[in-house]
């Protein structure tokens, strides 16, 4: 019987998501990631080549992954509140990807001088600017502020979404007794402080 080569190079980097997520680039270790997947380690240097290379798939999976359930087309882009609010739903239910950002952030220089190569930044840079030229659109048709660049408003959108999740202690103890309320009522706030910041004077929702 032939050998599935897509189904398993797919259980590879099912199985990395969790070991990455948990444990970052540095601590991931190929041999836990093989014995999740069901296979031998020696594939992972097959199909991939070294571990930060599976990283940078893993990443760009996860990219993926995110980019089709929440698209950020020309209509949806003149409303970057409810953008925002739908990026906060992605990574409350699924939070593996933020998790792999946050460890991508801390994941050491070896040489102590450049910052270290980005993971897929090909794949992400193209994704991001799909995103900032639908902003554009949506600024040039009025509906978004067209005095900040449509990149720092889709930065905006994107990290105030994020944050809400990435430091969860430090957001508890910055909102006191706010921090009882629920998921939604946050969403709720968020959705508005982003529309806020982003709509241009006398904006309407969208084209």
């Amino acid at each position: 019987m032939a050998w599935d080569t897509a189904r398993t190079k797919q259980r590879l980097l099912d199985a990395a998501v969790h070991e990455f997520s948990r444990h970052g680039p540095e601590g991931a270790r190929v041999d836990r990631v093989a014995q999740r997947a069901g296979v031998n380690k020696e594939r992972i240097y097959q199909y991939f080549g070294s571990k930060q290379k599976l990283f940078s798939a893993v990443l760009e999976q996860e990219m993926i992954k995110l980019a089709a359930a929440v698209p950020l087309t020309v209509e949806q882009a003149a409303d970057l509140g409810e953008f925002a609010g739908r990026v906060y739903d992605y990574h409350r239910h699924y939070p593996h990807y933020l998790r792999l950002l946050l460890w991508e952030g801390l994941d050491p220089d070896p040489a102590g001088s450049e910052p270290p190569a980005v993971a897929a930044a090909v794949e992400r840079a193209e994704h991001y600017r799909e995103n900032v030229r639908a902003i554009e659109v949506a600024q040039a048709g009025g509906a978004l502020r067209s005095d900040v660049a449509a990149a720092h408003l889709l930065y905006v959108a994107r990290a105030l979404a994020a944050w809400w999740l990435a430091v969860p202690s430090a957001i508890t103890l910055m909102l006191g007794e706010l921090a009882r309320e629920s998921a939604e009522d946050r969403r709720k706030v968020l959705v508005r402080l982003v529309d806020e910041a982003t709509r241009a004077p006398g904006g309407r929702l969208g084209p």
